[in-house]
């Protein structure tokens, strides 16, 4: 998975797309009325909201959070962009020039390379 670590954004973004090949439909969306705005300040429709069950790591240095995510149909190399909540949410430390994202874990901390 694509994952876009931005500590600029405020809200986690769901592309559709990944929305639905990870098994979820519009049904499951909880509608919202959260404007959000692409790169050249036009404003991009929300489909709707879910909650998702998110893990950082894997076994034995994994973290797991609930988090909220906004759902949008627009075209994107990423399957999600993920904000300053996930990143509080972890407790996370995004370490750019290493391209990894540190956080602590029942048993130590654990990094979670970017792929």
């Amino acid at each position: 998975m694509r994952v876009l670590v931005d500590n600029g954004a405020s809200v986690n973004i769901l592309f559709h797309d990944t929305f639905t090949r990870i098994g979820y439909n519009d049904f499951q969306l909880t509608p919202s009325d959260t404007p959000i705005y692409e790169f050249n300040h036009v404003e991009c429709k929300v489909e709707g909201a879910i909650q998702l069950h998110v893990t950082i790591g894997e076994e034995p240095r994994e973290a797991t959070q609930m988090l909220n995510f906004l759902v949008v149909k627009a075209a994107s190399t990423y399957n999600v962009i993920m904000g300053r909540t996930r990143i509080h949410a972890f407790k996370a430390v995004p370490l750019t020039y290493h391209i990894v994202l540190k956080f602590p874990t029942r048993n130590g901390g654990g990094p979670a390379p970017s792929r």
